[in-house]
C-alpha cells in the first residue's frame, strides 16, 4: 500500500521560513510528478508547486520567488522550502504524487494527510 507522509508544518511569524517534507512509502515501482497543494478555510484546494522526476518545476504565481520545491528520488521525498511567509499562505498543505505501485500496471495520484501552516504574529 502506497502512503505519503508529510512533516514540517506549524506556526510561523510573517516573514519567517518553514520547510515541509513528504516521504512516499510502500511497494512503489516508480514516482513521476510530485507536488504540493494547499487549501485555506472556505477556499478550494490550489496548486502550490510541482516537480517532475527529472527536476522540472512549476509554481503558482503567488509563491514564485518565495517557495522552492525539490526532491530526492533515492529517498522518495519531496520538499517545499517556504521563505518570506505571509498571512495569506495560511492553509493546510497537501503533498501529492503520481505513482505506479509495483502491484499495478497503471499510475495513480496519491495524497498525503495534510499539514497545517499558520502564518501569524
Amino acid at each position: 500500500q502506497v502512503q505519503l507522509v508529510e512533516s514540517g508544518g506549524g506556526l510561523v511569524q510573517p516573514g519567517g521560513s518553514l520547510r515541509l517534507s513528504c516521504a512516499a512509502s510502500g511497494s512503489i515501482f516508480s514516482i513521476y510528478v510530485m507536488g504540493w497543494y494547499r487549501q485555506a478555510p472556505e477556499k478550494q484546494r490550489e496548486l502550490v508547486a510541482t516537480i517532475t522526476s527529472d527536476g522540472s518545476t512549476n509554481y503558482a504565481d503567488s509563491v514564485k520567488g518565495r517557495f522552492t520545491i525539490s526532491r530526492d528520488n533515492a529517498k522518495k521525498t519531496v520538499y517545499l522550502q517556504m521563505n518570506s511567509l505571509k498571512p495569506e499562505d495560511t492553509a493546510v498543505y497537501y503533498c501529492n504524487a503520481e505513482i505506479r505501485p509495483r502491484s499495478s500496471a497503471t499510475r495513480g495520484y496519491y495524497w498525503g494527510q495534510g499539514t497545517q501552516i499558520t502564518v501569524a504574529s
